[in-house]
């Protein structure tokens, strides 16, 4: 007999961050403890329910008891089971006993092979086990497998005994159908009563009727939406309605959703507004102020301007909502208020008198100051600009690098980032345009900083470009020169992100910078460009903040450092690994990434036209030999002894079949080569297809391996062309199966 489970923990206010995941977490364990143990079906229905104050599932169909099982017990070998007679032996009996048998079992013991020894086996059945102790060990198993970050260790009501949890527990509620389930966790008792809404329950506490009731006696009696789903749902509705009746647009924040969803029980979306003056600040940092601090949704207008107004998601619906609005905005005059009061003290310091402060500021303790990385950035950045200059602006496109990467880091240093980090770069943009610098310069120091996550837009122009990709080069090929790569899940200083930035960046803005190439110049670049590194006798963190909350200064000692060659080698294997990982995630195959890659191009920006021109040839119908065929000359070639003549003897082919093959390589080799020359990769792989005839004769009546040695030698200079031919843009033997 089955019926409806309900379960809930009524606790203080849980880590709205981690709400929607404790909520999820909770009812999976739950259920998945449940059917571990046969209580429930792996198809069974499962509700999760979190709130600011309770953690619940509703689970269908759950059953009172287990089925019975029958089990093959093993018990022991059949030496020491039975003696010489086959009488069963008192650690046999023991055995036996602890399974609720006697020797009267003994006759109906299976023997049978567990390895190679010979083994005792019992049949027995096992009870199914009651709701009641399985429902105590998934609620055990749930709350200790819990993802909590911090657990919270407190008394319970007796004094003495102490329990951990994520937030003080208050009551337990398990319900099976209509019953009670008695069970125990954190020092409570299972009960039917809950507590609905702090202030606006009509009924306290709430006695749940049956485990089908919860969610619609919490809402009518308690003012509690119990679904975080339903919930978030409710919260995006009201939010979309306030937003049209005022003409705006709510900001499209997914994150703030859920966070907000996780500090009400009974949603309430009011309008707010502040003075209009403060729209003089940039809009980024009031958006944030407000986001961040007041959980507020700020509003656009139709051109994506921010407008004086917002909304505001209340847990309580008194029938005058004016003191809760005007509550709200006289807090949010003074969030605006400060980054008004940062905006206009930053103002009156330029950009560059704030240069001399960047030498003082610790960037990492091994390699110095945030002045000094900037140093070497420049540097980069100036020698990118001077590579891609002719295409993008001369001389000009180095000027405005050489500025932008000057600038770039100094909004470190004003008061508006010091208290939103968040804002580094964008503020820098605002103030380099208030004080009327190139517009080239301020956006170029905005977008250094991009892509800063996956999806993210790319730099705007040229000098942007220049200077991202220089700041990211940079910092992989110092952190790598001390030894500070990713390990696992941990990477601290975010590699594999601009590992990830300086791919998208070279293949997105189609730059013809050779990687290879690229970081062997970085590396020159930075040893050339040496100054002293400056050690701290102690060991900060990196960007870490003082107690004033700006960035941290320390005095320091000289040393100098020498980026190695090795260093531009790792770091290579590392962006190729982060290349392959990412092109798998756009949908294309790992033969056809590890076909492109195996020959390391290093032209990044080539790499898409690669992948095409290698997915349009394996639909050819003559893809499949050939790619047999290309594999087997790559195997020939390689166990091959001895020099391998660069050119063909045509005197020395004796075969007709061979003679059909170097004569269809000397027709196809031109036709390739302009091909690949024109950049028309398909084309070039596509050309391909006419060799299937005379490589599948060549290899069914030519032996390669003669006795000769000029006739051999000239059979595999004939293969190498054939091979130099067909992988010029992949290694087709990739897609071989």
């Amino acid at each position: 007999m089955t019926k409806n489970l309900l379960v809930e923990l009524l606790v203080e206010e849980l880590p709205p961050k981690s709400l929607k995941q404790l909520g999820n977490s909770f009812a999976g364990l739950l259920a998945d403890s449940l059917k571990a143990q046969g209580l429930i079906t792996n198809d069974a229905a499962i509700t999760p329910y979190a709130t600011p104050r309770r953690l619940a599932v509703h689970i269908a169909n759950v059953a009172a008891q287990a089925a019975d099982q029958a089990v093959t017990q093993k018990l022991m070998p059949v030496k020491v089971g039975l003696d010489a007679a086959g009488q069963a032996t008192p650690p046999l009996l023991k055995k036996l006993a602890s399974f609720g048998a006697d020797a009267s079992a003994v006759p109906q013991l299976k023997c049978a092979l567990d390895g190679k020894t010979e083994t005792l086996f019992l049949d027995i059945v096992v009870q199914g086990t009651l709701l009641t102790d399985g429902l105590q060990k998934a609620l055990q198993d749930a709350i200790s497998q819990l993802p909590i970050p911090k657990v919270m260790t407190y008394q319970l009501a007796d004094g003495w005994q102490s329990v951990h949890f994520v937030r003080p527990a208050h009551s337990l509620v398990a319900l099976h159908g209509a019953d009670v389930v008695p069970v125990s966790v954190l020092g409570l008792q299972a009960g039917r009563e809950t507590q609905g809404h702090r202030f606006e329950a009509k009924v306290n506490p709430i006695v749940l009727h049956n485990a089908d009731s919860y969610a619609q006696q919490l809402q009518t009696e308690g003012a509690v939406l119990a679904s975080f789903a339903e919930r978030r749902t409710e919260i995006a509705r009201q939010l979309a309605a306030a937003a049209a009746k005022e003409h705006l647009t709510p900001i499209d924040d997914e994150a703030l959703l859920d966070e907000v969803t996780a500090l009400v029980e009974h949603p309430n979306v009011l309008v707010g507004q502040f003075d209009a003056e403060f729209l003089q600040v940039p809009q980024e940092c009031l958006i944030l102020t407000m986001k961040a601090n007041q959980k507020y949704f700020p509003l656009l207008d139709a051109n994506g301007k921010l407008a004086n107004k917002f909304l505001l998601v209340s847990n309580i619906r008194p029938a005058d909502p004016a003191q809760v609005i005007a509550g709200n905005e006289r807090v949010v005059r003074s969030r605006l208020a400060d980054a008004k009061f940062f905006f206009d003290q930053d103002r009156k310091k330029t950009l560059e008198s704030r240069l001399p402060e960047l030498d003082m500021v610790v960037y990492h303790n091994k390699l110095g100051t945030q002045g000094l990385r900037m140093h070497y950035v420049r540097a980069i950045a100036t020698m990118i600009a001077g590579i891609i200059g002719e295409q993008e602006g001369g001389k000009d496109l180095e000027d405005k690098v050489h500025k932008a990467a000057t600038l770039a880091k100094t909004d470190l240093l004003t008061d508006m980032v010091g208290e939103f980090p968040e804002l580094q770069g964008i503020m820098g943009r605002y103030y380099a345009q208030g004080e009327g610098l190139d517009g080239d310069v301020a956006f170029a120091i905005e977008d250094h900083y991009k892509p800063r996550f996956a999806g993210d837009e790319l730099p705007s122009n040229p000098v942007g470009v220049c200077l991202a990709l220089a700041d990211k080069l940079e910092t992989l090929v110092n952190m790598f020169g001390i030894s500070e790569t990713p390990t696992g899940d941990k990477d601290p200083f975010a590699l594999r992100r601009h590992a990830l930035g300086v791919i998208r960046i070279l293949i997105e803005k189609n730059l013809p910078l050779e990687l290879d190439k690229l970081i062997k110049q970085i590396i020159a670049t930075i040893n050339h460009n040496q100054k002293p590194i400056t050690e701290p006798a102690t060991n900060p963190h990196s960007h870490s903040k003082g107690s004033g909350g700006g960035p941290t200064v320390r005095s320091f000692s000289h040393i100098t450092r020498t980026v190695q060659e090795e260093t531009g080698e790792h770091l290579l294997a590392f962006i190729y690994e982060r290349l392959a990982g990412n092109l798998r995630e756009q949908s294309y195959t790992p033969q056809e990434v590890d076909a492109v890659l195996s020959l390391n191009p290093q032209l990044l920006c080539d790499i898409p036209k690669r992948l095409a021109a290698v997915r349009a040839f394996a639909a050819l119908p003559e893809a499949v030999s050939l790619a047999a065929a290309n594999k087997r000359v790559g195997n020939i070639l390689k166990k091959s002894e001895g020099a391998i003549a660069d050119a063909v003897d045509p005197d020395l082919l004796q075969e007709a079949d061979e003679q059909a093959l170097y004569q269809a390589l000397q027709d196809i080799q031109p036709k390739t080569e302009k091909a690949f020359a024109d950049g028309d990769y398909t084309a070039s792989l596509q050309l391909l297809a006419t060799l299937k005839t005379p490589v599948d004769t060549f290899f069914d009546h030519v032996m390669v391996n003669v006795d000769d040695a000029k006739l051999r030698n000239n059979r595999l200079a004939l293969l190498a062309q054939l091979h130099r031919i067909m992988n010029r843009i992949a290694d087709l033997s990739k897609l071989a199966a």
